[in-house]
Formats: structure tokens, sequence, C-alpha cells
């Protein structure tokens, strides 16, 4: 079957470049598909392309070359078809805090097309179904951040779209605010039928809710599968160690050269106070690294073991942790050096 022909993915990007103004190069042959009915987890550090990828997916962009097809629609040649098939919540809010909740429901509504007590019906049931009934009839500037990204998922769904697109939809909540988003996502996708693909730099949230994820850095897709097939192909423990204080450019050479040369530890990586290895026996090979460190004149504040986590992950195939890490799974010891 060729792409320009009916696919059975909600969303398939095949090899797309993008180049900006003075050759730089967001994406570079990009390539991933998503099925029917996934959350689709998209991650990468500042710069590696997911927002040119969003953009070209919600058809706010095209690409240089390469081929987008989303709910069956080609988005390149059919962007108003792929437009009246999707959702989606960007970073900022996009509902007008002058205006009350069910306002901006009923407004969102009416430029899909939907009138009378078909609309009413529809912002009603969406009020509900996102808990905001006590506050529909107040202005959003009065919501707090949790209700806000509730109306902006509501209003997403208005004209009940095939697939919805979060672009780090609990940036800035709190943890409570954030765990309720989570659970309204899992139950979009189970009550919904919805195909959802999410950029997020919360690894836990990607690790909780995708059914499978893609790291893009550069402009190309690193590495993509479920979160316990990345996490599986990550043998032995997690060691996290965090020095008192900040080493100098020799003493994180010194600290990498110390963690190196000891048996069982591999995988050394340092940023700042914090130093990582992996090693069969995590618990085992602690004494020792503390040991090393405190004769190198590196003393420890910190040690923690843990089992992969997708923060392990990311920082094997980025070089360099997420912006904000997962919390440790499982921790088999953590232990305050003296």
């Amino acid at each position: 079957m060729s792409f320009a022909e009916q696919t059975t993915c909600a969303i398939e990007a095949d090899n797309v470049v993008k180049t900006y103004p003075g050759g730089v190069r967001a994406l570079d042959g990009l390539s991933f598909a998503v099925a029917p009915g996934q959350v689709f987890g998209l991650l990468g550090p500042n710069g590696a392309g997911k927002s040119t990828t969003m953009k070209i997916l919600t058809t706010l962009a095209r690409p240089d070359s390469g081929s987008v097809r989303v709910a069956g629609h080609d988005a390149l040649r059919h962007p108003d078809r792929v437009r009246r098939a999707i959702g989606v919540v960007s970073q900022r809010s996009g509902a007008d805090p002058m205006m009350t909740g069910r306002d901006n429901l009923i407004l969102q509504g009416r430029l899909y097309g939907l009138r009378g007590t078909e609309l009413i019906h529809r912002v009603e049931a969406l009020l509900d179904r996102f808990d905001l009934v006590h506050a529909a009839g107040r202005e959003v500037r009065t919501y707090s951040g949790g209700m806000q990204r509730r109306l902006d998922v509501a209003l997403s769904m208005v004209h009940t779209p095939q697939v919805l697109f979060l672009d780090e939809p609990t940036t800035g909540l709190d943890p409570e605010s954030r765990t309720a988003m989570w659970d309204e996502i899992e139950r979009l996708v189970t009550d919904n039928a919805l195909t959802i693909l999410l950029t997020t730099h919360h690894l836990e949230e990607v690790d909780r809710l995708a059914h499978q994820l893609a790291i893009v850095d550069k402009g190309r897709i690193v590495v993509e599968g479920t979160p316990e097939e990345l996490k599986g192909e990550l043998r032995g423990d997690a060691v996290r160690i965090e020095l008192r204080s900040t080493p100098d450019a020799r003493e994180e050479q010194l600290a990498r050269h110390v963690l190196g040369s000891l048996p069982g530890l591999r995988e050394i990586a340092v940023e700042g106070r914090r130093l990582s290895a992996r090693a069969d026996e995590g618990a085992a090979a602690v004494p020792s690294a503390l040991a090393a460190l405190d004769q190198a004149g590196l003393p420890v504040a910190t040690v923690t073991v843990a089992r992969p986590s997708m923060d392990d992950v990311y920082l094997r195939h980025v070089g360099r942790r997420s912006v904000v890490t997962a919390t440790a799974e499982d921790p088999q010891i953590v232990a305050a050096a003296r």
C-alpha cells in the first residue's frame, strides 16, 4: 500500500524534512506511526524538533518534503479535512479570559458549525465531563491553573475529534492537578477511543500514559518503543550520586575517571553535582563508589539505587537528563553520606 492510499494508522509521518531560514534543519527525515486508540508520547530536548512536528501534523506548517497523514487524510493535500478531525491543546490556553467557560465552549462550537439544542447539549455535557459546571458562569480569568487546562481540553473536544494533540498539557500544574489531568487523559482514550499525541518534559507522565513513545533529537527519531520495552533494554540498576558541591571541569573529569575505574560500573555520566552509572548489583557497588570518591576529594551528599526509569532511558539516548525528571522507581537504597 502506498502512503498516498488509506492507512490503518491514526497518525503517520514519513521521512519529513523541514528547514528554517539560515539553514536550520528542524526535522531531518523524521518518521513514525501511531495506531488508533493509542497515546503516543513524543519526547526530546528543547530544539529537537517536537514543536515543528506538532505544527506540521496540525497543518500549521508545511514540510519541505515527506508525507503526513492524520485521521486518514493527507495533511498536505487536504488540511481542511485534518482540521475537522483533530483537537489541539497548545502550551498556552486558547480560551478568552474575559468570557465565561460556557461562552468559550459555545463560541468554539459555533466555529465548528454546531447550532441550537445540539450545541447546548454538547456544551453542558462537556462542562459536566470536565467538572466545570460550578464555574461555567465565571470568567475564565478567575479559574485556577487546573481548571483552565480542563477547559482547554473541553474546547478541543467540542467537535468530537478523532485525534487529539496535547502539547505539554500539565506544565505549570501542581501535583494534584497534574494527576487529575492524567486521569482525564486516560478516560478520554478509554471512553472516546481517541488517539492522542502527547509532548511532555515530564517523564513520569509519559511512563504512565503512553502506549508507545519516541525520543526525537536533532530532527530524527533516535529510539521508539513502549516504556517497558525501553526500560527493559537498560540492564541492571541505576546508581545516582549527588556530590556535596558542584565540581569544576577538572573534578568532573576526575569523578568520571574514578567511577569508570571501578569494576561493575558502566555508562558513567556527570551533570554538575549529579553522577550516574549502571551496575548489575547496584547496592553492592555503592560502598566502593563512596570510598573512591571520598578518597579523590569528592565527598558525596546522597546516593540512590533504583530500577531503570524513563529518566535513565532519556539519558542513555539523548545524553542528558530531561528538564523534569521522573521519580525513581522502587528505590532499593537511599543513603545520606556522612
